[in-house]
């Protein structure tokens, strides 16, 4: 068998160039090295991870695979504290306590407490049991503890679980799956060396315009542009919380919505939160540094 067919992927995508219009068809705009470690995660069926600074786009490149692949999307949002309980299964106590009290009044005969019927599903299970295409998306994994990670192993090796009760359950059509990482601490080697991994940054100007053009249909190219450029001179500063693409997009849409056609200072007063969320960061900006990223702005033109 020779590489191509035996790397053929299984889910409609033959090329890469096919996967970046269909995520572009969702409404997301990646670059080519995105788009190339999101097919290699299909074909390989090898989880991918993806990097960089909050508001970047690494949940949106998730939800738009889902809408590309029209699977479903199962999320599980990592915080501290994240057990298995949460994240894989629980017991349902309430249906065992029923099943035990009807065996007792001779109703129903005694059966076996801790089958697959009394499991309430978490995402992980959910994922590795459905039978349907889905994306698994474990995002903020850097969010976890070191134990979760640690058991995000097995599932990641072989997506499988193991529950002792039941016994090993293994996927019949395996997820792709995303992870996330703000990288507000280092991931752990055992965990990166099961995936393929992408570091996402802020974009250029050009393709930051480029999205919020697709993001924010209808918004005049001039406000586009402007509000990219000014955004990018935030990123400059000395700020708590350099805004994102994300915040950008929400910008747009705020400048949109006021029948805006281009920046200038007063709008750019009156919105600025959409945009910085930190007291402290609005504050520098209104301060010292308002008039001259609204100038620059203004002044850049299409290239």
């Amino acid at each position: 068998m020779d590489a191509a067919r035996r790397y053929a992927p299984r889910v409609g995508f033959a090329t890469i160039d096919g996967l970046e219009t269909a995520l572009h068809d969702a409404g997301y705009l990646p670059d080519r090295g995105l788009a190339t470690a999101l097919f290699l995660s299909l074909t390989l069926e090898k989880p991918v991870l993806l990097e960089g600074e909050a508001g970047v786009g690494k949940t949106e490149a998730a939800k738009a695979l889902a809408s590309a692949l029209g699977a479903r999307l199962i999320r599980l949002q990592c915080y501290e504290g994240l057990d298995v309980q949460h994240a894989v299964y629980e017991w349902n106590y309430l249906r065992q306590l029923l099943r035990i009290r009807a065996a007792q009044e001779g109703t129903i005969s005694e059966e076996e407490l801790f089958g697959p019927e009394f499991l309430i599903r978490r995402p992980l299970l959910e994922a590795v049991e459905s039978d349907e295409p889905v994306v698994l998306l474990i995002d903020e994994i850097d969010r976890a503890d070191d134990e979760f990670e640690a058991f995000l192993l097995e599932v990641l090796s072989d997506f499988q679980i193991t529950i002792p009760e039941v016994g090993t359950i293994t996927a019949e059509r395996r997820p792709a799956v995303v992870l996330t990482s703000n990288r507000t601490r280092e991931l752990h080697d055992a965990l990166k060396r099961r995936c393929l991994y992408h570091w996402i940054g802020h974009p250029s100007l050009e393709r930051e315009v480029e999205i919020v053009t697709l993001r924010v249909p209808g918004i005049p190219e001039r406000l586009a542009r402007q509000t990219a450029a000014f955004v990018r001179g935030l990123r400059g500063l000395d700020l708590a919380k350099p805004p994102g693409v994300a915040e950008t997009i929400d910008w747009a849409h705020a400048l949109a919505a006021l029948g805006r056609e281009e920046l200038d200072a007063a709008v750019v007063e009156d919105t600025l939160g959409s945009v910085l969320k930190y007291h402290e960061d609005l504050e520098l900006v209104r301060d010292s540094a308002l008039a001259a990223l609204v100038e620059q702005a203004r002044a850049v033109q299409a290239t």
